[in-house]
């Protein structure tokens, strides 16, 4: 049994341990709050965005013309991964570096070349330790993402889609459901394709300036409307995950110091006991 000073010393490296999760898990619950308000007050405007496009794209039938709707044969496929700058968070970054990976290997098993988009830090390093070619990277979006960060991501795949840098963009990120679970998804968003609207059939509707002028605009909003929307799903799902783990972390540790008390007082027990122990066989030994 470890003598009560080395239990003592452990006691105090585990509070300060605790201390530094108990703030980690504060901060993460008050970022969480912010970008899980965004989320939800971003859904509404996503949905009826792509509800005004698929009524859009609906009544002008085969005329719907642009570049962002170019399908064409795939041999390069573009992932952008939504991973975080920062670890201890649960599984949270394996979870979407493995459903990540599952997708680069579907696109290889067809016979695709693959070029990673890395958003956050650990997506960067697990692809280019894994082999693959990081084209390009955003280290530094916020923890409450802006539409300055979802905007610089969807010009610079927009950009290599046209360019036919890559024949398809597919975004893997983790969508957020609670503070608790993280659904790991993706999602192809170039070529943009729509469902139908079946509130469009049999309408007519007039457009001002024409439907292809405002299709133009519209897709590069809708584009970079589905980045944004992925940015806050994976940031949100990195707080919670984050508070979760450091929530689970400083339970572990009130639950070790509870026992390294308990060891501390029988260490300090049988201390005493052997003193007075050999106080008595001391005084034995005069008599």
């Amino acid at each position: 049994m470890a003598n009560a000073r080395e239990i003592k010393r452990r006691m105090r490296s585990v509070k300060n341990t605790q201390q530094i999760t108990k703030a980690m898990k504060m901060v993460s619950a008050s970022k969480l709050r912010r970008a899980q308000g965004t989320v939800i007050a971003a859904r509404p405007y996503k949905n009826k965005l792509k509800e005004v496009l698929s009524r859009l794209v609906a009544s002008m039938g085969n005329n719907a013309s642009d570049p962002l709707l170019e399908v064409r044969e795939v041999k390069r496929v573009g992932f952008v991964v939504f991973a975080s700058n920062k670890g201890l968070a649960g599984g949270y970054n394996f979870n979407i570096m493995k459903k990540a990976l599952e997708e680069v290997h579907q696109a290889e098993s067809r016979g695709a070349e693959i070029g990673i988009v890395a958003v956050g830090k650990k997506t960067r390093e697990f692809f280019t330790k894994n082999g693959y070619t990081i084209d390009y990277e955003f280290m530094e979006v916020n923890d409450i993402p802006n539409s300055v960060d979802a905007g610089a991501i969807s010009k610079t795949i927009k950009s290599a889609y046209i360019s036919g840098q890559y024949d398809e963009v597919h975004i893997v990120y983790a969508e957020f459901i609670s503070a608790m679970s993280q659904v790991p998804t993706s999602v192809k968003v170039l070529p943009i394709t729509t469902p139908q609207s079946e509130s469009a059939e049999g309408l007519d509707y007039i457009y001002e300036p024409s439907p292809a002028e405002v299709l133009s605009q519209i897709l590069p909003l809708y584009l970079a409307n589905q980045v944004f929307s992925a940015l806050n799903e994976a940031k949100a799902g990195e707080h919670g995950a984050r508070m979760t783990a450091m929530t689970s972390a400083t339970d572990n540790a009130t639950e070790l110091l509870s026992k390294l008390d308990l060891s501390y007082n029988r260490a300090r027990q049988a201390a005493i006991t052997n003193e007075i122990t050999e106080i008595v066989g001391g005084v034995n030994a005069l008599n």
